[in-house]
């Protein structure tokens, strides 16, 4: 049998109020189910309405694409793996409850456990409350199951299936053996450094379960995705776009199209329906414009948030309002996606490194700033390094750093040293491409930089230290104003965006500064390196001059 969880027609869909959830294959099971989830009831709401009264249309859908995949007469499910984001407040933990509910009354397997995952214990309580009104307000339901609240858990009375609700913060997964779980505000488990293992305690027991499944539901992350989450988010835009064919996973993503991501379509109040499938219903259109009036004057970060938690836009970096005023024009001057460090050089008539960094908790980074011989833009590259520990002493960003890796802009050294090693390789690189103008670092660390670079070969005389606090302010500014002008062009690092959203202003005396005092354990050393290597270009030096071999053509640059 063939079918396909792929949607590459779902821009124009979702901007038309069309489904973008495929019909289920088997619509017989499809049907049973649904008869059942129709007549469960919804207590929060007046006058406790079944979701048959009370749902829109892609609700019934979703229901009918997880439990019409399976085969009636193998007992396999062909689909394994959905994963749903929407927008707050679109009833997902009540529907949640509703869809685990439904799979218990239809289990079959005798002592079988059902299983809501979910990230802290709030978060668990909404989605077993729901489900435990939903057995006491069935006369029936009540006779079936028993109900215990202290440990989060539904029992069915004949052959012991439960469905019991986990929190990841308070509760233990090892050992499940669950067949169909469900995940609620996976965007929360991107900040767990443990959550790869967590989920791979909580789906182990589907090895022995064809009948399995996995639902991942969740909003947009209130901060650049992470971890796991940005794991899928991106695994599952490419299922839907067609890019990966995996008929066994299916993501639905009310998510707005690209084009009306660049014009900003998103604040226009027409389009709120997009990525709120509920409006109407759960949710009210007036409340939404309302809160978009309160959020568009706020420089807090409250705008993103808002964009982020009822719009489903994905945050890029970390606005607030003691931001650095460059942030404001990074991502614009992302424009040249995938730059190299080979490109840059070969681009360059004349190069600029930054260096900055290199504690044990620190990242290591480098800067690399060449003006195009052509157009005079400044191009921009960064790297940095890190020991594996700083993995233990910044758990909270761990996930993030292990992205960063992943991405090729932070590489883990095994001993301290082999971080100053590479940098100066990168630096001699530059150099036998003759267009190394000087190399710039804080004074304080330049002693170990120093050495590596010298004995790399790199001459003495353009290894100079920059004068860090006050009198960066200069090229802080300067940078600010080469962002805003269009000048300065780079190549759209996550890890350079993550550094410049946690980049924090610190007013001193005339004086406008970004220091890592201020800006606490959020990493800025690639963006301080940036600063170091600003402070070299913005003097306009001369490109080096050209070898006898370059003048006669047998060298080129």
């Amino acid at each position: 049998m063939k079918w396909s969880t792929a949607c590459t027609d779902w821009e124009r869909r979702l901007v038309k109020g069309e489904s973008i959830i495929p019909p289920p294959i088997f619509p017989s099971q499809a049907e049973q189910a649904l008869a059942i989830f129709k007549e469960l009831r919804v207590v929060d709401l007046p006058g406790k309405p079944t979701f048959g009264e009370c749902s829109e249309q892609w609700v019934f859908d979703f229901v009918s694409v997880i439990f019409g995949a399976n085969d009636p007469e193998t007992g396999k499910q062909l689909i394994r793996e959905f994963f749903l984001l929407i927008s707050k407040k679109n009833t997902k933990s009540t529907i949640a409850a509703g869809i685990m509910l439904t799979a218990l009354i239809l289990c079959w397997r005798e002592e079988e456990e059902h299983l809501i995952l979910a990230p802290t214990k709030e978060v668990a309580d909404n989605s077993f409350k729901p489900a435990a009104g939903m057995v006491r307000a069935d006369e029936e339901l009540s006779t079936l199951f028993h109900i215990q609240d202290h440990i989060r858990t539904i029992t069915h009375r004949v052959n012991r299936a439960s469905l019991k609700v986990v929190a990841a913060d308070t509760d233990t997964v090892s050992g499940k053996k669950s067949g169909r779980i469900l995940v609620d505000e996976h965007w929360l488990f991107g900040t767990k450094p443990d959550a790869e293992g967590m989920f791979m305690e909580a789906t182990g027991g589907q090895v022995s379960r064809d009948e399995g499944w996995v639902i991942y539901l969740t909003t947009q992350s209130d901060e650049p995705p992470a971890g796991v989450y940005k794991e899928k988010l991106n695994y599952y835009r490419d299922v839907r776009d067609g890019i990966i064919d995996d008929p066994k996973s299916l993501g639905i993503l009310y998510e707005f199209p690209a084009r009306l991501i660049k014009s900003k379509g998103y604040l226009d109040p027409a389009n709120f329906y997009i990525t709120n499938p509920n409006i109407g219903r759960s949710v009210s259109a007036e409340w939404l414009e309302d809160q978009l009036k309160k959020n568009l004057s706020k420089t807090s970060g409250g705008l993103q948030l808002f964009l982020a938690k009822h719009l489903n836009v994905e945050i890029g970096m970390n606005l607030r309002s003691d931001r650095w005023p460059g942030a404001d024009f990074w991502e614009e001057q992302g424009v040249i996606v995938g730059l190299t460090l080979e490109d840059l050089i070969a681009r360059s008539e004349v190069v600029d490194v930054g260096i900055d960094g290199g504690g044990l908790d620190d990242l290591l980074g480098l800067a690399v700033i060449g003006r195009d011989r052509e157009t005079r833009r400044w191009l921009l590259w960064t790297r940095a390094w890190a020991h594996p520990s700083v993995l233990e002493r910044r758990k909270s960003e761990a996930s993030r750093f292990t992205d960063f890796a992943e991405q090729g802009d932070l590489i883990f050294v095994e001993r301290i040293g082999d971080d100053v090693l590479d940098i100066a390789a990168v630096v001699l690189q530059i150099e036998q491409a003759n267009v190394l103008d000087q190399v710039g670092a804080d004074p304080a660390g330049i002693g170990g930089i120093l050495d590596a670079l010298v004995d790399a070969g790199i001459p003495q005389e353009k290894i100079i230290g920059i004068s860090q606090g006050w009198r960066l302010g200069g090229a802080i500014k300067t940078t600010e104003r080469k962002l805003a002008e269009g000048v300065i062009e780079h190549g759209g690092q996550p890890m350079m965006a993550w550094c410049v959203g946690n980049a924090k202003v610190e007013p001193r005396g005339n004086a406008t500064l970004i220091t890592k005092q201020a800006s606490g354990t959020a990493k800025i050393d690639p963006l301080m390196a940036t600063f170091n290597a600003v402070s070299l270009m913005s003097l306009n030096p001369k490109p080096p001059p050209k070898s006898v071999y370059e003048k006669r053509g047998v060298r080129y640059a």
